[in-house]
């Protein structure tokens, strides 16, 4: 048995269901944080009572509850939009050239890590449905691939969304008065010398990240070429989609307005007209940080009618698209909560403290970039690991005289990195697709050893 193929078993063996492993994650931190983190002069009772104050005001923190379902919209709208006639037959053509893993894996990954650098919603949506489109066409022609290998390809998108124009981090630093904000409170920061803004030019069009994101558009799509090329195929189980029609008779004046297109083709074009005036007027004031998740989800709503043509179609494909969404859903308010445990308990400042004891000029973007990476895989939310790591960032970047640009980027990368281990983001591709996490994450490891040599090369060479 090669070492490929025992690895694959192990993952599939070992690892749990991702809802499974958010509780199991939720016992192992609450565990941890009241074993470890219990202050000397608090009883034990005493301790863990607060420990679960930190747990149900994480699930129902109000500014994540309204950042979930920002996240949510962007899921759904993006998988709405992927779902249109336009994106559709696009996927059509280009499954054509997918009639090999090699091939497949190859397009699949170059489309995703393209569409992540653009929006992470709709990459994770487009790679899902893309993944999808590739083992029916095999199914039809009789054509034997490595379908998980094909899921995994369509995953991608979240191995660097972060460093794109989406990227959690770098749309709130960007904001005007939201490092200060974020840092309110704090006696060892001096406001005076923190900028008002870290702007795009300093994060996600930096010539470090630049570099990065060329280099990842062009080695990881080779990479998943030979990996297509080294494994074994065989012809997916799945069975083709049959999306029901839309195309039925209206008899009254108001099912007429559910079919007509004047009705969506409107609102559409008042949606874009809407963010295009809040870009101008973000553009010509010399702000420029108009790319939000507010903006984005606008533009994928009016994009969404456009393409569609009709309420009626338009609501079909967001009945398909919103169970993508029902992990999602349940599972945000449970890891809200370790993320509040983790907070309140000290447990991430504590894990940033040590990496910055530690290091140096050189080394704090490494360790910071390994520190996100692990954390990620407690939080698998890049807004709020920012919310939590930012504050610590902006010190330590002040402290030893960093650029603060490069260290959010620092934890932008090891944010996006562990997506390839951590299922969370994958639910709406698994399913799509129908397959288990066990089944991709033999690959998505494989796609994360190759960015963490480009993460790290551009970290120390920059």
């Amino acid at each position: 048995m090669s070492f490929a193929h025992s690895f694959e078993k192990a993952f599939r063996t070992l690892l749990p269901s991702p809802f499974t492993l958010a509780v199991i994650l939720s016992f192992g931190v609450f565990a941890a944080a009241i074993l470890l983190f219990r202050p000397a002069d608090t009883s034990f009772l005493s301790h863990t009572t607060e420990v679960m104050q930190y747990w149900y005001s994480g699930i129902w923190n109000a500014p994540l509850l309204v950042f979930a379902y920002q996240m949510m919209l962007i899921l759904v709208l993006g998988h709405v939009l992927a779902l249109a006639p336009p994106i559709d037959a696009l996927i059509k053509k280009l499954t054509k050239y997918c009639d090999t893993s090699s091939k497949a894996a190859g397009i699949v990954t170059a489309t995703c890590v393209l569409l992540g650098l653009i929006n992470w919603g709709l990459a994770i949506i487009f790679g899902a449905i893309f993944a999808r489109k590739v083992g029916e066409y095999a199914v039809q022609r009789g054509l034997k691939i490595n379908y998980p290998l094909i899921g995994a390809c369509g995953y991608t998108g979240l191995l660097v969304w972060h460093g794109g124009i989406s990227g959690s981090s770098t749309i709130k630093a960007a904001e005007e008065g939201h490092l200060a904000s974020l840092v309110s409170g704090s006696t060892s920061i001096d406001l005076s010398s923190l900028p008002t803004a870290i702007g795009f030019g300093e994060t996600v069009f930096s010539p470090m990240n630049l570099t990065v994101s060329a280099a990842l558009l062009l080695i990881l799509p080779f990479g998943a070429f030979i990996l297509g090329e080294k494994i074994q195929n065989e012809l997916p189980l799945i069975s083709r989609e049959k999306r029901p029609s839309t195309n039925s008779v209206a008899l009254g004046l108001a099912e007429r307005l559910d079919y007509h297109p004047a009705v969506s083709i409107t609102l559409g074009i008042i949606s874009i007209l809407a963010a295009t005036i809040i870009a101008t007027n973000s553009i010509t004031s010399g702000n420029g940080n108009f790319v939000n998740p507010n903006f984005i989800n606008t533009v994928f709503f009016g994009l969404g009618l456009l393409a569609h043509g009709s309420i009626s179609n338009f609501a079909a494909a967001l009945d398909e698209a919103i169970g993508g969404a029902a992990g999602i859903l349940i599972q945000f308010p449970l890891y809200f909560g370790i993320l509040g445990i983790m907070k309140g308990a000290g447990i991430i400042g504590e894990i940033s403290t040590f990496f910055v004891s530690i290091s140096n000029q050189t080394t704090y973007p490494i360790f910071s970039f390994i520190s996100a990476g692990f954390v990620n895989i407690l939080v698998p939310s890049g807004g709020g690991q920012w919310m939590v790591q930012g504050p610590i960032i902006i010190e330590a970047s002040q402290e030893m005289d960093l650029n603060l640009g490069k260290s959010i980027m620092a934890m932008a990368y090891g944010d996006q990195l562990t997506n390839m281990l951590q299922p969370f983001w994958a639910l709406p591709l698994l399913s799509i697709t129908g397959l288990k996490a066990r089944d991709i994450l033999p690959y998505t490891a494989y796609f994360m050893l190759i960015a963490a040599v480009i993460y790290t090369a551009g970290l120390l060479l920059f």
